[in-house]
């Protein structure tokens, strides 16, 4: 049996929550019908201005779950390390995705939809995030509350 290792501060669950956002390609979404119906996949993702930039096809029960509330989850990592967020999610065509976005995804993910008519992007503004390996780190898990980055 392995020993467990500290809790991590505030500040380091932060920094090293930041850096998977930079580094991280893949996200599991969460997303629920109005009948409540869940829908969970794997989307590749590309952090933009403080939000998580994503594309789907529009037809998509991810795109279309969103379109009523515009409320997601997003997870990063594993089990053991995970990065939970949650937020709004914004449909965004591609003829309206900033420049400086579009090149972003395109340059970290390797491809671009911005010209396929049937993909739209999500993008999601994180109103929380927690963060946590293990039950020591479950008492300060917030990292952001109500849009705002504590520490």
């Amino acid at each position: 049996m392995t020993e467990r290792e500290p809790a991590r501060s505030l500040e380091q669950r932060k920094q090293d929550a930041l850096e998977r956002l930079e580094k991280d390609e893949d996200v599991w979404v969460a997303t629920a019908s109005p009948d409540g119906v869940p829908c969970l996949v794997p989307l590749s993702f590309v952090w933009d201005r403080g939000t998580l930039l994503m594309a789907t096809r529009r037809a998509n029960p991810t795109a279309v779950n969103v379109t009523p509330s515009g409320q997601i989850r997003v997870t990063l990592g594993h089990t053991r390390d995970v990065v939970l967020i949650e937020g709004t999610a914004d449909i965004v065509e591609g003829a309206d995705l900033p420049a400086e976005s579009g090149d972003a995804f395109t340059a970290k993910l390797h491809w671009d939809p911005r010209d396929r008519r049937a993909w739209v992007y999500l993008r999601v503004t994180p109103y929380t995030v927690k963060a946590w390996r293990e039950e020591n780190e479950l008492a300060g898990r917030e990292l952001m509350l109500d849009g705002t980055w504590l520490g």
